[in-house]
């Protein structure tokens, strides 16, 4: 299964990790509708030609899954008219804020120490499980949403690939989309024209060494263990995808079946 991206997919100067979900093919043969679900980065550096561009899309509801501090780092995103803005952060406003003072001050023993051998893998393996187990408000918030009427819709976060990546798996389970296709899809983040811009600041000279962007690597990655990671805890915290989606996040089989006659071809 190797299906994928529209060849006539815009590169967007300000806005990466832009793409069309549409055209991933689910286990009963159909496929998500091209037009409906859009996935990206953060729009706070949208040029007048990306905005442009994403207001012809005919957009009803953009799902931002920043944080204050993303929002305090990055900006607001553009605005677009007669869209509506959800905001939906699907991590602590306070999470990382250290951290990101350890990079910008150019502390390496203490990132060696937090990232080094493998404890980078490890800490985007556990962020994955959590946004699992403690955010199935806002995943059921935004699949309620797409069933009764916020389509044609855009997810993103910072890089488009942790929060907004899960976000969208979780909507491709919930309309049958096979696993595989939603792998690849995920893992489409890693494309060199579409990887986050680090602008975190930060003067010190053993800042964003290469030593430095190492040890941050796992943290910009899209990796099959990141996502497997949350399957695996929709299954052992729920017995299954299907009760995930049920018990976990409130989607009854009506509403999941109005996803599908919104989301799917």
């Amino acid at each position: 299964m190797t299906q994928q991206i529209p060849s006539t997919e815009p590169e967007l100067a300000g806005v990466r990790n832009f793409r069309d979900v549409g055209g991933l093919p689910t286990v009963d043969g159909r496929r998500v509708r091209h037009g409906v679900l859009f996935r990206s980065g953060h729009l706070a550096h949208a040029t007048d030609e990306d905005a442009a561009f994403l207001a012809s899309l005919g957009l009803h509801t953009i799902f931002d899954f920043r944080n204050a501090a993303d929002q305090k780092l990055e900006g607001p995103d553009v605005e677009l008219p007669g869209v509506r803005n959800v905001n939906l952060p699907l991590s602590d406003p306070a999470d990382g804020s250290e951290f990101w003072k350890m990079v910008r001050d150019g502390d390496i023993e203490e990132l060696r120490e937090i990232l080094g051998d493998g404890r980078a893998a490890g800490r985007m393996i556990a962020s994955y499980r959590s946004m699992v187990r403690q955010r199935t408000a806002e995943h059921a918030r935004v699949l309620h949403a797409l069933a009764e009427d916020s389509v044609p819709a855009l997810m993103h976060c910072a890089a488009g690939k942790d929060r907004a990546g899960l976000s969208v798996a979780v909507t491709l389970l919930a309309v049958g989309v096979e696993r595989e296709a939603i792998l690849a899809d995920y893992l489409e983040s890693n494309a060199k024209h579409r990887r986050y811009k680090v602008r975190r600041g930060g003067s010190a000279a053993s800042a964003y060494t290469p030593e430095v962007m190492e040890l941050l690597n796992p943290l910009f990655d899209a990796r099959a263990e990141y996502l497997a990671a949350a399957f695996e805890t929709m299954e052992k915290t729920w017995g299954g995808v299907d009760v995930y989606l049920e018990q976990g996040l409130g989607i009854t089989p009506q509403t999941r079946e109005l996803l599908r006659e919104r989301l799917l071809d």
